[in-house]
């Protein structure tokens, strides 16, 4: 063979090695990430070409599917429906054949689609029997009285905000309310009709935000609620033993470094209070200045045990709550009455309310109890677990007394349940440049029961830009609707 023809020879075989290679590349190492690529058009069809299985509340699916017949497209066969959406979007997140999916529709996609090759085993025998293949149910922990107890309440108060209501024993999710809210409904198909309803949703042209998901997603100073694990926190060190020993807490207190004086509100007894009384009355110098003496390390070492500074799976993300590092003693005292830097989600607090009623000991919270084929076999099963201790049962019961104090005779007193011993603390956190807009209206709580049982622990936030700024407090606003939430779940319980 001359040079010539040796050349394109050698030319012509490295081509066919290197389409060999690149399809190769393409088929084995590619194909996974290609398979689920949400740019291939497959995945939508292969997503909606069966019905979906369902999200199941209370034994009951609060999700449907229905033919698609506004699509225009027949490879789109079935587009997703919900049952009173805006109430259960922050739990199931959307389906939509033209903007995609989020939270549980998204994270478990595959059991809802039949895809998962957990479901292996029910899609063979499915085929051999010339069944349809059919999706899973996800099953949920949510407590649908609970659930709607908390978002009308939300949506009676008008303004925005967010609930979380959590089984303080295993860490399930009991409510997870946010409003505003949307209707996933509402652009679940492909239509021109669909396609506005989405861009009315978003937040350039919907300053409301109805998407955010207020519950898991928006941090909030948290305000006197924080003062709970300021108390875990001087009582986890030693720095006070008990609820009713004096503490050394002059009036007025100038914070350590500066000639600022830290403020009560109103003329309350805060001057060298017992920490029961200073919750009570939510005497910020009391707790400040625990903050200051602790100093930023003990404060930081404890917040973090109740979930600060992480974020938590649900198995849908939450947003990190924070408290800060390196603060000098005057800015640690602010951050320990629940302001400056600190901020917490809903969940967040909520997971504090239910550490202090469990005795101290924080369940990791969620929302999946388990996942079932189509013939309602269950395939997986969450477990409860412990996520920390951030209190001794000793000191837990300590902080049970005070906060019980707080709904007894203090600024909680509209959480009080008949036939049952409510524990609480109100808060209302200061927002804005110089404190210039509406404050924040925060109250946590837990309920108990005759027998000792803890059935549930609540957080509530209200924002509400258009309300008096002296009619907002968290003992006004925010306590009846954890008082309806733990009813809700008390009843349920009968």
């Amino acid at each position: 063979m001359n040079k010539p023809l040796r050349r394109i020879a050698i030319f012509c075989g490295l081509l066919v090695l290197t389409l060999l290679l690149r399809d190769n590349w393409l088929q084995y190492v590619k194909a996974d990430t290609l398979r689920e690529d949400t740019a291939n058009r497959r995945v939508t069809i292969a997503r909606y070409s069966t019905a979906r299985g369902d999200i199941i509340v209370d034994g009951n699916p609060i999700t449907g599917s229905t033919a698609s017949s506004s699509s225009g497209l027949n490879d789109l066969k079935y587009k997703r429906t919900y049952k009173n959406g805006p109430m259960w979007a922050p739990v199931t997140g959307y389906a939509s054949q033209a903007f995609g999916a989020n939270q549980l529709e998204s994270l478990e996609d595959g059991i809802l689609t039949g895809n998962d090759d957990r479901l292996f085993f029910r899609n063979t025998l499915d085929m051999i029997t010339g069944k349809q293949k059919q999706g899973g149910n996800v099953v949920t922990t949510l407590n649908a009285a609970a659930q709607s107890a908390a978002y009308n309440g939300l949506k009676k108060q008008g303004g925005k905000g967010a609930v979380v209501a959590l089984d303080p024993s295993t860490g399930k999710i009991l409510a997870l309310a946010s409003y505003p809210s949307y209707d996933p409904s509402a652009f679940a198909g492909t239509s021109d009709t669909d396609a506005e309803a989405w861009k009315k949703l978003q937040k350039k042209y919907n300053p409301n935000d109805p998407m955010l998901n207020r519950a898991l997603r928006e941090t909030y100073p948290p305000g006197s609620t924080f003062k709970v694990v300021t108390a875990a926190a001087a009582l986890q060190n030693g720095l006070y033993t008990s609820a009713d020993e004096a503490t050394k807490s002059p009036l007025p207190y100038v914070m350590p470094g500066t000639t600022t004086e830290l403020k009560n509100e109103g003329s309350i007894p805060c001057k060298n209070a017992t920490m029961r009384v200073a919750l009570r009355y939510s005497c910020n110098t009391v707790f400040g200045k625990i903050g200051a003496d602790l100093g930023n390390d003990k404060m930081l070492a404890e917040a973090k045990k109740f979930g600060f500074d992480e974020e938590q799976f649900t198995p849908v993300r939450s947003s990190a709550s924070v408290f800060s590092d390196n603060m000098n003693q005057s800015q640690t005292a602010l951050s320990s009455i629940g302001q400056f830097n600190t901020a917490a989600t809903p969940l967040q607090m909520a997971m504090v309310a239910s550490a202090v009623a469990n005795d101290g000991k924080l369940m990791k919270p969620y929302m999946i109890d388990k996942l079932q084929s189509s013939g309602v076999d269950t395939i997986s099963q969450t477990d409860p677990q412990e996520l920390s201790q951030p209190l001794s049962s000793e000191n837990a019961q300590v902080l049970q007394s005070m906060m019980e104090t707080v709904v007894k005779e203090g600024t909680g007193t509209n959480a009080q349940i008949s036939g049952a011993t409510v524990g609480g603390k109100t808060g209302t956190a200061q927002h804005g440049v110089e404190n210039s807009e509406n404050p924040y209206a925060w109250f946590i709580s837990y309920a108990k029961l005759p027998d000792g049982s803890k059935p549930v622990a609540v957080a509530v936030v209200i924002e509400d830009d258009q309300a008096n700024r002296d009619d907002i407090s968290g003992g006004g606003l925010a306590a009846p609707i954890a008082k309806s939430v733990m009813e809700a779940v008390i009843n349920s319980k009968k």
